[in-house]
């Protein structure tokens, strides 16, 4: 896919076909690194992407008890 570049105030920017976001799940921020003359663009994912499906299947069992006596303190 071709795209031109184009002026964004004192930058210059490319447009991203909404098509081309929905096959990435439209992600909100992107790592862009140079590699090879080439300029890539890696999504970053949220830190807490997926959380919300772990707690709804019971993934959230603690890694510590929580049963500490005070006492041995």
């Amino acid at each position: 896919m071709q795209v031109l570049l184009i002026d964004i105030g004192t930058s210059k920017g490319i447009r991203i076909p909404a098509s081309v976001l929905k096959e990435i799940d439209a992600p909100k921020s992107f790592e862009l690194r140079i590699e090879e003359g080439s300029i890539v663009l890696d999504v970053v994912e949220e830190p807490r992407m997926g959380w919300g499906e772990k707690f709804k299947n019971g993934e959230n069992a603690l890694l510590i008890d929580d049963t500490l006596d005070r006492d041995e303190i």
